[in-house]
C-alpha cells in the first residue's frame, strides 16, 4: 500500500512531535531550561521535510529506529548550536565537541530513542494493519453493492435447480485408515 498525502503529513507530524518532543526533553533532563525556540522550530521543520518523504509507504522497524536516531543525533547538534539557554556548562559541556563525551548522555539518549523507536515502531504496524483491514472490508462491500446493482439491472433470477448429490459406497474390501475397530472394555479391565 502507498500512503496518500493526508496520510503521510499526519504520519510525520506524528513522528516529528514524538521525536522532538524526546530531544528537548532529553536535554531538559540533562539540566537547564532547553534549547531555545528557534532551535526547536528549525529542527521539528527539518525533521518534518525528512519524514514527509520518507512516509510514502510502511517502514520497518529498524529503519524507523535508525532514522529516530539519526533524527536525535540531528536535533541534539542543532539544539547545541542555540546555546541552551539556562544550562550550566557543567552539565551540558560537550554541545561544542561534536558529538560529546559524557557517555551517560549518550547512553540515555540511546536508551530513550530504542525504547520510542520500538513504540513508533508498533504503532506503525498497527495502522497498516488498520489499514489493509479497512481497504479489505471496503473492497468487499463494494463488490456486494456491485452484485447487488447487477442482480436489480438483470430483472429476477431463478435460482438453478441442482441436481442431488449422489455418496459413492465405499468399495468392498478397503478399510479406512483412521477407523478406530476397538470394542468393549479397556484390557486391563478385563483381566
Amino acid at each position: 500500500m502507498r500512503a496518500r498525502l493526508p496520510l503521510r503529513l499526519a504520519r510525520s507530524a506524528a513522528f516529528t512531535v514524538v521525536c522532538v518532543t524526546l530531544a528537548v526533553l532529553g536535554h531538559r533532563a540533562a539540566g537547564g531550561s532547553g534549547p531555545s525556540s528557534w532551535a526547536v522550530a528549525a529542527g521539528g521543520v527539518a525533521v518534518t521535510a525528512a519524514t514527509v518523504l520518507l512516509a510514502g509507504r510502511e517502514r520497518s522497524p529498524q529503519t524507523i529506529i535508525g532514522f529516530l536516531v539519526g533524527a536525535q543525533l540531528f536535533l541534539h547538534q542543532i539544539f547545541g548550536l542555540s546555546g541552551d539557554i539556562g544550562s550550566p556548562l557543567s552539565v551540558h559541556l560537550s554541545h561544542g565537541q561534536g558529538l560529546g563525551a559524557d557517555i551517560g548522555m549518550v547512553v540515555a539518549h540511546l536508551t530513550a530513542t530504542l525504547i520510542t523507536g520500538w513504540w513508533l515502531a508498533r504503532g506503525e504496524s498497527a495502522l497498516w494493519s488498520v489499514l489493509r483491514r479497512l481497504g479489505t472490508l471496503a473492497v468487499r462491500r463494494l463488490r456486494h453493492l456491485l452484485a447487488l446493482l447487477d442482480e436489480g439491472t438483470a430483472g429476477p433470477v431463478r435460482p438453478a435447480a441442482r441436481a442431488p448429490r449422489r455418496l459413492d459406497p465405499v468399495p468392498a474390501g478397503r478399510e479406512l485408515r483412521h477407523t478406530v475397530t476397538r470394542r468393549g472394555p479397556p484390557l486391563p479391565a478385563a483381566s
